[in-house]
């Protein structure tokens, strides 16, 4: 966590040192992030929603034993259909790192809690929904790709919930 802060200030910084005249230019501000014409209620509305869809498309299909490969491949189509459609109600931040990292560097703080309560929210409830569904035990593995030979550094539930049972070995 505390990696994503300092490598989202530190990359706007350095971005802020080569591209001043265009990261500041004030149709770009940074990208900071801000509510929207609608107001905070809508932002905050709009980045609860985005984290727990992100979060539970995340969970389902890294879990899945069908879709595994493809969780990148999900979360993007929604991250830039968030970009698409969400950014002009809230900014589209769903990361409280990338939130403060264009905040120190434009100086705009207006509501900024939204990005700092709002996501993670949404993500929780996310978790909460998927453990309802599914169990406590159900998230096999954090690792994204197991279709391949090289070893997996988590203590890995994935490989004996994808294992086939005796009567599928026999077909």
């Amino acid at each position: 966590m505390l990696a994503q802060f300092v490598g989202g200030a530190a990359g706007v910084l350095v971005s802020t040192v080569f591209l001043r005249r265009w990261i500041s230019h004030p149709a770009v501000n940074y990208a900071v992030t801000v509510p929207g014409a609608a107001g905070t209620a809508a932002a905050f509305a709009a980045e609860l929603v985005i984290s727990f869809f992100v979060m539970t498309v995340i969970l389902f299909a890294s879990n899945s034993n069908s879709f595994p490969a493809l969780t990148g491949v999900l979360a993007g189509i929604l991250i830039a259909t968030y970009i698409s459609l969400e950014a002009p109600l809230s900014g589209m931040s769903m990361n409280p790192a990338r939130t403060l990292a264009s905040a120190l560097s434009s100086g705009v703080w207006s509501a900024w809690w939204i990005y700092f309560i709002a996501p993670p929210l949404g993500m929780l409830a996310a978790a909460e929904l998927y453990r309802q569904l599914r169990g406590v035990n159900a998230v096999a593995c954090a690792k994204l790709h197991h279709q391949n030979h090289k070893r997996c550094i988590f203590r890995c539930g994935f490989r004996q919930s994808a294992r086939p049972t005796s009567e599928q070995e026999r077909v």
